[in-house]
């Protein structure tokens, strides 16, 4: 059976989400040291989290209230989280219906039109004034596959801490010896068009002197957008790797400029920089991936 070993295996992310490391995920890997504690601090989709192993302890956190609360939902309540979304189709009026009209009564139910929200809008993006229908019968998940792809992500969820906490709160309480994936909004992004939660300069800042006082602390990788700014913050780090990566964003018509269908499908390199605070020549952790593309349902 496919869910009896998906604890120890490479998943995709149950959500789609802007500035994901999906398609980085297999060079992040490759930066990974072994580790038996696992902490993302910003979490967003998890697709690190989500594409390696599990370790003996594994901890995500992100300050979005309502991806927090859907993550807890899948882990916790994933039967009632499906039974909720059963029957529901993708469909542009639904849609709309649920990023306008409906008002939930319960948690589940915040959590279930988060979910169908995020499956169905473009890129993921949640922040309402531009979270626009995105969902394409070619490319996009389809509902009838949602309950496999809830299934084995609440199974990779289990014993796994889940927080809705600041990020200082995390560090505060981060034990020695623990692996950080960090991967903050990015320094010089528009993100109020992304995400629901905000993170000013002096967030970035009190980030780099977190890290830099902790440094001996725990290991981490820290992403982040490739700009002057970044490399004279993180001067003091033990490595700065230049990337880059391939990923294809698809658009529905009504998502390309005019109508211009030839802008649907288009190629794009993703370059960002790797920062890590221990050395290279460590022992890393061996991606896993074991899962062929066949037996993993479009993200």
């Amino acid at each position: 059976n496919i869910f009896e070993d998906i604890a120890m295996s490479s998943i995709h992310s149950p959500f789609r989400y802007p500035g994901g490391k999906y398609y980085a995920r297999k060079l992040i890997m490759e930066h990974v040291p072994q580790h038996a504690i696992y902490i993302e601090p910003f979490a967003g989709g998890a697709s690190v989290f989500f594409a390696k192993n599990k370790v003996t302890s594994s901890w995500i956190n992100d300050a979005d209230e309502e991806l927090i609360n859907t993550y807890l939902h899948i882990r916790d309540h994933v039967q009632d989280l499906i039974e909720f979304l059963d029957g529901i189709p993708a469909k542009k009026e639904l849609h709309t219906y649920y990023k306008n009209e409906f008002e939930p009564a319960n948690d589940l139910e915040r959590a279930g039109r988060w979910y169908y929200l995020n499956r169905t809008s473009y890129s993921g993006i949640m922040k309402i004034e531009n979270c626009y229908w995105g969902y394409g019968d070619k490319y996009s998940m389809r509902p009838e596959n949602w309950p496999r792809n809830l299934l084995r992500t609440s199974k990779k969820l289990q014993g796994v801490q889940i927080t809705n906490w600041d990020f200082r709160r995390v560090f505060d309480e981060i034990p020695k010896d623990a692996f950080l994936f960090i991967d903050p909004p990015y320094f010089n992004a528009d993100q109020d068009k992304f995400y629901t939660c905000s993170f000013s300069s002096n967030d970035h800042y009190d980030l780099r002197d977190i890290l830099w006082q902790s440094r001996k602390q725990f290991r981490f990788l820290l992403t982040y957008d490739n700009t002057p700014e970044i490399h004279k913050l993180y001067q003091w780090a033990d490595g700065i790797y230049d990337t880059e990566w391939n990923y294809t964003i698809n658009r529905t018509d009504d998502q390309t400029k005019n109508g211009d269908s030839s802008k649907k499908g288009e190629r794009y390199k993703g370059k960002e920089l790797f920062i890590v605070n221990y050395d290279a020549d460590i022992p890393m952790q061996l991606p896993l991936f074991e899962l062929s593309s066949n037996e993993l349902t479009s993200i």
